[in-house]
């Protein structure tokens, strides 16, 4: 019986590289389902086959290692893509595990950890789209499962004992602390080889996602259930462990014991397998669970041929699913959150471009992404030290741009001698800080700012400075370039700075400080609900002292450099952050639907408003070409007129 098993096996994985050759997306997908269940199968059921590195069963054993070997060998024959050498490396490395007998633990974060990679590089769908019925579900067990797995899934079915491997006990704790709901499900829908478990994909898909959250809840009681709903109601962060649907089919007892104690995490996955629709009911007007609505139903209508709802559902996905959660993302994952944003940008690329099947891949991408998201967001609230590097970082990076602009307008006036204009730079910024303090009032007490709104005020402003700071840019440039500065200044500057350029400066100003104290406010607000309000507030200080001390060190190294080289070096300065500008406003003209998006291989800097669309790139590029023909062209002109 042990060779048959293990010819069951290589059977399975030859038939599997011989389908390869005639794979298109969907074969790809379920390949990748595939081997994510044969490694969540092994990581599971690995324990009882090694323990304290000798060999508990033979058979077993030998299944582990052909188990192994199968899952490598799909990988082997997945499309290429950039993470396949990767994925080949760990399979690799789980085999050696299993060959030397490491320990359970070992050998399951080894599995898991392949699968993770996996379905990030192949993805494919982690939940259902609705609540599932589990009254139709108890049924269907009965019908389909119960002569196998006996009525109260304890394995002792009237065929059960007829069956070698004999059926799984769902009632074991062991087992059962470590496996999902998705695995559950992975194993209806394609059965296991080398054993009796028969795939039931003839059922519809959401009688399967039923049978596997019915499946996943014969482990626990009723007082289990009970507990986990009493903690459901009166703890906020039960809610925020399963934010959805998704965590509800993904994340496991034993992994969720790692974030609280192991018998709340067993009581609060009793309650929630056993009732699923709680994720909808707690989070279904917003955030992912409405980020992953919204890609389904873009989807939807992408097929239907109905592009306009398409592109307006997807925009809808991210500026009122996604985009609210960017400042706690921020703060805890700033990787994911460029993966996240990256993702978005791709499917809407793909659904201008009409490729439906990319639109499809990406969608389930982001799928898996927003599991990703889940768990960071869902994780124990930040240590009060994050709080306070994330809170000193986000002034510093908002606010050194708003800086360079700034100071720069006062030390040049201070060159000028137009010390009566310095009023209306300070009142510009002074004004930006007020009507920051009033935006935070607004959206914390009144108002919810639109994700809309957010990247529409951020585009527009930054489009705006950029255009302002490009014109003073090749002024200032020009001026550094004609010689005889002071007699210019004396005689030239005073009569051209009118009431009118006064104003201009102002809103220069103001523009280049309300942009950025206004996301600003947004990451302090998600970073409040973290409760560490010390912290956080000993950041925002500290942050403002650096910034305090910058700007006296800028003005003051201004005030000692000779005017014309600090013309020259302002100019450029200057031509660099309308440059920089120039792509963070188009980026949010982007996110926001009004300028279309055209995905490209190219790295997202945005602290230099490099983003990954053809769009920001050309926007950019325009800027720098301006910038250069202007600098080229005013040393020219300097040149013909110390000739003649």
């Amino acid at each position: 019986m042990q060779a048959l098993r293990i010819l069951s096996a290589v059977l399975f994985s030859w038939f599997m590289v011989i389908s390869v050759a005639h794979a298109d997306p969907l074969a790809t997908q379920d390949k990748a389902k595939q081997t994510w269940q044969l490694l969540d199968y092994l990581a599971v059921d690995y324990g009882g086959a090694v323990r304290d590195g000798k060999v508990q069963s033979a058979s077993e054993y030998e299944e582990m290692k052909e188990f192994a070997a199968t899952a490598g060998q799909q990988i082997a024959t997945l499309p290429s893509t950039p993470a396949l050498p990767e994925l080949k490396r760990q399979a690799t490395a789980l085999s050696e595990l299993i060959a030397a007998k490491a320990d359970a633990k070992t050998v399951a974060d080894s599995a898991h950890s392949l699968a993770a990679a996996l379905v990030k590089a192949y993805p494919f769908p982690l939940s259902p789209s609705t609540p599932p019925d589990l009254t139709r579900a108890k049924v269907l067990f009965e019908a389909n499962c119960a002569a196998c797995h006996g009525a109260t899934g304890r394995g002792d079915g009237p065929l059960g004992a007829k069956l070698t491997p004999p059926p799984i006990a769902f009632t074991d704790r062991g087992r059962a602390r470590s496996r999902s709901v998705l695995a559950l499900y992975q194993v209806i829908s394609q059965g296991v080889a080398g054993t009796s478990m028969p795939s039931f994909a003839t059922l519809s898909d959401e009688d399967r996602w039923a049978l596997a959250f019915f499946a996943g809840t014969l482990s626990h009681d009723d007082a289990m259930r009970a507990r986990g709903e009493e903690s459901w109601g009166r703890d906020a962060t039960a809610k925020a462990v399963f934010p959805d649907l998704a965590a509800a089919a993904t994340l496991t007892e034993a992994a969720l014991s790692e974030r609280m104690p192991p018998d709340a995490a067993r009581d609060l996955t009793a309650y929630v397998r056993s009732h699923p629709e709680v994720t909808v009911t707690a989070n279904g007007t917003g955030g992912l669970g409405l980020a992953r609505a919204r890609l389904q139903e873009s989807l939807a209508a992408a097929r239907a041929g109905d592009q306009a709802n398409a592109t307006r559902l997807g925009l809808s996905a991210y500026l009122d699913g996604f985009e609210p959660l960017e400042p706690a993302l921020r703060a805890r994952n700033q990787a994911l959150l460029t993966e996240v944003e990256n993702a978005m940008l791709a499917y809407r690329g793909a659904l201008a471009s009409g490729k439906l099947e990319q639109a499809d891949a990406t969608a389930q991408k982001l799928d898996y992404l927003f599991a990703q998201v889940d768990t960071e967001l869902g994780a124990d609230k930040a240590e009060p030290l994050t709080t306070f590097i994330a809170s000193i970082t986000i002034l510093l990076r908002e606010g050194v741009e708003a800086l360079l602009i700034v100071v720069g307008m006062l030390a040049f006036l201070k060159k000028a001698e137009r010390r009566d204009v310095l009023a209306y730079v300070h009142g510009g910024w002074l004004t930006a800080l007020a009507c920051g303090g009033l935006t935070w009032a607004m959206a914390t007490y009144f108002v919810s700012i639109s994700g809309a709104s957010r990247e529409v005020t951020e585009g527009v402003s930054s489009l705006f400075a950029a255009i302002v700071l490009l014109s003073v840019g090749l002024w200032m440039h020009q001026k550094s370039t004609a010689g005889k500065w002071q007699a210019y200044l004396k005689e030239k500057l005073s009569a051209a700075m009118a009431r009118r350029s006064a104003w201009a400066l102002f809103a220069l100003a103001f523009i280049a400080v309300y942009r950025e104290v206004f996301e600003t406010v947004l990451f302090y607000s998600a970073l409040a609900g973290d409760g560490n309000n010390g912290a956080l507030l000993g950041g925002l200080l500290s942050g403002v002292a650096a910034l305090t001390i910058l700007a006296w060190l800028m003005l003051r190294t201004s005030a000692r450099m000779p005017i014309g080289k600090f013309f020259s070096l302002s100019s450029i300065l200057v031509a660099v952050l309308a440059v920089v500008l120039a792509g963070k406003g188009v980026a949010g003209l982007q996110e926001a639907g009004w300028l279309s998006a055209s995905p490209i291989h190219w790295p997202r800097i945005e602290v230099l408003g490099i983003y990954p669309s053809a769009e920001t790139t050309l926007a950019q590029a325009v800027i720098l070409i301006i910038a250069l023909v202007g600098f080229a062209l005013n040393a020219q002109t300097a040149r013909r007129s110390q000739a003649a």
